[in-house]
């Protein structure tokens, strides 16, 4: 939701309105592989691309889908409005992570993150179904 009081975004709703239900709140998704070893040391599209696949196995893990994202939160290792805003812009145009940042979203650009040579990470909440997928195919059975 945006009103014409709210400055104009860049594909984002100022305000994302959930019914009471089942959340799914993500630990920061970070660009590190099954090994626990940073992707792309000094490569930001890289570690976007890194990020948005574990993102994606997070979101799936949890029976969700970008689409039921309601809040997005971007952290960039950068003090450039550019930089940080492109990192933000790359995975909102990510074609499949990108409908989860159309809902209520913040980047921000920090001095550090919590491994050594992480460029980014990102932040996810999303609106569960009611019930668990694995519920819904046993009725479905």
């Amino acid at each position: 939701m945006s009103k014409p009081e709210l400055h104009p975004t860049g594909g984002y709703e100022h305000v994302t309105i959930v019914e009471a239900g089942r959340l799914a709140f993500l630990a920061g998704q970070c660009p590190v592989d099954a090994d626990e070893h940073v992707v792309g040391v000094g490569d930001l599209e890289r570690q976007i691309e890194q990020v948005a696949a574990n993102c994606l196995a997070a979101l799936a893990a949890a029976g969700a889908r970008p689409e039921d994202v309601v809040r997005s939160v971007v952290y960039v290792v950068s003090s450039e409005s550019n930089t940080v805003g492109g990192a933000w812009h790359r995975l909102a145009e990510h074609p499949e992570l990108g409908p989860a940042f159309k809902a209520a979203s913040t980047v921000t650009g920090v001095t550090a993150l919590g491994y050594a040579d992480q460029l980014v990470e990102v932040d996810l909440t999303a609106r569960l179904p009611d019930q668990p997928e694995s519920e819904n195919r046993a009725a479905d059975a």
